[in-house]
């Protein structure tokens, strides 16, 4: 069978099973170990030819949170620095992530500065290698017990308020004041000082006063965090704290600090961006809103479906119901070659910021 003959006999099966069971009952499921432009494909495919929105991606499982959490912050869903700014660091704060093991590329990026002097807080229920391994050894393990994610960064926000560490220029320059300073009222309380969490996170006070006051002291900090943030109930909370101590000691904006997560794969963040989600188009715009949805069909030609498409597991659940019956899926091998995709520094926008107060 030709290339042509198997591409005609594909689309002619779509075409007959959407013919017999209705329009919803195909679509297509993405890779984040794809590049941005079949990505893009893809999620084209299934809103311009299934006219539907069927399309979904691992991406969204293990970071929607930092998609939530940085949209409400920063308004962008993206992580703020490229891949190289750790080479400016001063302060590296890693948090649910094992970057020697999971992320090796970008390790070895991070130790050259750790060996060139940085400071390392890690916040980590396992010891993980860079707490210590030959020639780097991290100023501070913050050994939480899992599931306290929020108090500790909120324990850390509250040492930063309360000592008077905030950056109050960076505040008054770049925040939205009046949400500022109802956070730092909320955080101030004591029992968000991390003598009142130190029964729930496990962290003995004086080491999170300690790690709190390096990083908020010690030149540009930059936060790198992974799946032990993301894929618990309180992710997005988790990622708007880290946002709000960011925003709070000024790191953020310029190379060598910023709120950087690591991906499960090497381009979820383009798998994002491309719009591989059934409720949002490239760009992360909703599917329902009018104006967004008239541009794209401007582009494409045709009119589009206003109504959120299928998830993964709802995919399943069709299938398993008889509903859903076909699905057109983009992957690549492990040993495909596939640029990472990273995202520019932010550098110059006053942020809609502190609105959704963190707790623990």
């Amino acid at each position: 069978m030709t290339w042509d003959e198997a591409i005609d006999h594909a689309a002619s099966e779509f075409k007959r099973i959407q013919t017999k069971y209705g329009r919803d009952s195909i679509g297509g499921i993405t890779s984040s170990r794809c590049t941005n432009e079949e990505t893009y494909l893809v999620q084209k495919l299934v809103r311009a030819a299934f006219r539907n929105n069927n399309v979904d991606t691992c991406a969204r499982v293990c970071h929607s949170p930092t998609g939530y959490g940085l949209k409400t912050t920063f308004g962008t869903s993206a992580g703020t620095q490229d891949f190289k700014s750790v080479a400016e660091a001063d302060v590296i704060v890693v948090i649910g992530a094992n970057p020697t093991d999971a992320h090796p590329v970008f390790a070895s990026r991070m130790k050259r500065r750790l060996r060139e002097g940085a400071r390392l807080i890690v916040i980590d229920p396992r010891k993980i290698d860079l707490v210590k391994t030959p020639h780097v050894k991290a100023d501070y393990h913050l050994q939480l017990l899992p599931g306290t994610n929020v108090a500790i960064i909120n324990a850390m926000a509250h040492v930063i308020v309360t000592e008077g560490l905030v950056n109050e220029a960076y505040v008054r320059e770049r925040c939205e004041l009046p949400d500022f300073e109802s956070w730092a009222r909320f955080i101030a309380d004591e029992r968000h000082s991390p003598e009142a969490v130190e029964k729930l996170t496990g962290v003995p006070a004086a080491d999170v006063r300690a790690a709190a006051r390096l990083y908020a002291t010690g030149g540009n900090g930059a936060i790198y965090y992974g799946l032990g943030v993301t894929e618990h109930s309180q992710g997005s909370t988790m990622v708007m704290g880290m946002a709000n101590l960011a925003m709070a000691t000024g790191n953020i904006g310029r190379i060598g600090v910023g709120i950087n997560p690591l991906r499960g794969q090497n381009n979820v963040q383009g798998a994002c961006d491309m719009g591989s989600f059934p409720h949002e188009f490239p760009g992360y715009r909703h599917v329902s809103d009018d104006a967004t949805r008239h541009t794209f069909e401007a582009l494409w030609g045709l009119e589009l479906s206003a109504e959120p498409g299928l998830r993964i597991p709802n995919m399943l659940d069709e299938a398993v119901a008889g509903n859903f019956k076909a699905s057109t899926c983009r992957a690549r091998t492990s040993r495909s070659p596939i640029p990472i995709r990273s995202t520019s520094p932010l550098a110059s926008r006053r942020w809609n910021v502190w609105s959704c107060r963190t707790s623990s």
